[in-house]
């Protein structure tokens, strides 16, 4: 399966992640990460495959709920 996190913040309403979608890095549909934007955050799958460009896309994200919101909580759910 996987490892699975959410990045939980106050999300703008509105909110379009186009500049995010940029930065992630490219791959595979759901080949080594997966992620998913929330009322409540952000959902982020690590299929445990490459856990160096998984780490690169979690930090993006993490990076992005830190210049949306002034807190930021990151659980496994």
């Amino acid at each position: 399966m996987g490892r699975e996190y959410k990045i939980k913040f106050v999300v703008p309403v509105p909110y379009e992640p186009v500049r995010l979608v940029r930065r992630l890095p490219r791959q595979a549909p759901s080949e080594i990460y997966d992620y998913a934007v929330e009322p409540d955050g952000f959902y982020f799958l690590d299929y445990l495959v490459d856990r160096g460009v998984a780490a690169i896309a979690l930090q993006i994200l993490l990076d992005e709920a830190l210049s949306l919101s002034d807190s930021v909580e990151v659980i496994e759910p």
